[in-house]
């Protein structure tokens, strides 16, 4: 833990680990989410993961942050020096840097959507939202390190968003919300159906 970081920049990023806590209160017990919703969501997050994840490997690709020799990974095990994706974000060239932000707002608009077919009153909306969000980016992380080896650990160093700017965050801070978005869900619904 010798590299652990206790704050993501910019510094607004910060104040996103207190929506799972706020949202948990907003719904108090009156989600009405029905256990096959959440299980449906939660695997189109899974599988939205991995197609972020791939996006993300073809990308570096693309740009040389992800070197492939005979379709086997360089430096597959020492992957933590090579995968610098905060380092990406000035040498992106302009128009990936464009398609990669039309990419992260479209990836929004597809959970937007999600969560407005999945519930009806705007609470089990956003709930639905922030749950497919959550299993969304637990899963981008475990494609990412199944396929590429990285993140090496917790607190490997991310670009989390781009929009407005490079949201930088080591890997743990993104996967502690998730977790509590997840829970923030399961203890805000009314019952157990």
């Amino acid at each position: 833990m010798e590299n652990f970081s206790l704050f993501a920049s910019p510094w607004w990023v910060n104040i996103f680990v207190l929506i799972p806590f706020a949202a948990f209160f907003w719904w108090r017990k009156r989600l009405d989410i029905a256990r096959p919703t959440l299980f449906l969501t939660s695997i189109f997050g899974a599988a939205f993961g991995f197609v972020e994840a791939a996006v993300v490997v073809y990308l570096r690709s693309a740009t040389g942050f992800l070197t492939l020799h005979n379709g086997m990974l360089l430096n597959a095990f020492n992957f933590q020096s090579f995968y610098q994706k905060p380092a990406m974000a000035g040498n992106l060239p302009a128009f990936l840097f464009s398609i990669e932000l039309y990419r992260e707002a479209a990836t929004v608009v597809m959970l937007v959507v999600i969560a407005l077919l999945a519930a009806r009153p705007v609470r089990d909306r956003v709930a639905i939202f922030l749950f497919t969000f959550a299993f969304w980016d637990i899963f981008y992380y475990i494609f990412l390190r199944l396929t590429i080896r990285w993140p090496v650990g917790l607190t490997d160093q991310d670009i989390l968003f781009f929009i407005p700017a490079p949201w930088i965050a080591q890997v743990w801070y993104p996967l502690l919300i998730s977790f509590l978005l997840i829970l923030a869900v399961i203890l805000g619904r009314k019952n157990n159906k």
